[in-house]
């Protein structure tokens, strides 16, 4: 079966800041984020990417274009709403500081399947989860039927949608995924079996190992076990950002 490249987005201005952007219109890549895609398109350069998706958010658009670059082989491009970032309903656009002293907090942390965000917007994990991996499956199954079983293709995601497909390719339970660490612009690699999926890759940057040194974390964090909610800034500080 096809290879597919999970691929969260470059880092934005709300990472940075520790703000949960959510489906937030208008978050683009910063300079840092611009450079780590220019980054791993030089890494991609001779992989054969057959087919991207992308989420419709404005930083997995541009993080896709950069890494599909503009030549005249370019792969098709298609969004679709199912590898979009968790509704996260009425925590979307607060900072992860105050996020941290909600009820709601370690009930994402310990028992995500349980979690529903706040607000009419909100949306279950599980439901978050349930139609990311339809939509992977589903665009994996055409891969193979349009150009055959060693094809490779992307998806251009956000932290928490790509932990919660690895989750289910790694047999793990939605209530574990916390445990699953992605940065921005890393890549994770998913090949799908009959029998089984194969976790090739998970959270690969190809950066420098010195970034693994922990770092301060900065006032008001949430407790070193926690996993940010929407995947971080990345780095070794784990409450330093957000989607």
């Amino acid at each position: 079966m096809p290879t597919v490249l999970l691929v969260r987005h470059g880092r934005t201005a709300a990472n940075a800041s520790g703000v949960l952007a959510g489906w937030t219109p208008g978050v683009g890549l910063d300079d840092t984020g611009r450079a780590q895609a220019a980054t791993l398109a030089s890494r991609l350069e001779r992989v054969p990417v057959r087919l991207a998706v992308a989420s419709p958010l404005q930083r997995c658009q541009e993080t896709a274009s950069t890494l599909l670059g503009a030549g005249d082989d370019r792969p098709p491009l298609l969004t679709d709403d199912r590898l979009g970032e968790c509704r996260y309903g009425d925590w979307t656009g607060r900072p992860l500081k105050e996020l941290v002293k909600e009820e709601l907090w370690p009930v994402v942390q310990s028992h995500p399947s349980a979690v529903t965000f706040p607000g009419p917007e909100g949306e279950s994990m599980p439901d978050m989860q349930h139609r990311a991996v339809a939509a992977i499956r589903e665009y994996d199954a055409r891969v193979a039927r349009e150009f055959g079983d060693h094809a490779v293709w992307m998806a251009v995601s956000h932290g928490d949608v790509i932990k919660a497909v690895l989750a289910d390719a790694l047999g793990m339970h939605l209530d574990q995924f916390q445990r699953i660490v992605v940065d921005p612009c890393s890549v994770s690699v998913i090949r799908f079996t009959p029998l089984r999926p194969f976790a090739v890759r998970v959270n690969d940057s190809g950066t420098d190992l010195a970034a693994l040194v922990p770092a301060p974390p900065p006032p008001g964090a949430a407790p070193e076990s926690d996993a940010v909610v929407g995947g971080g800034a990345g780095g070794a500080a784990p409450t330093s950002g957000t989607s």
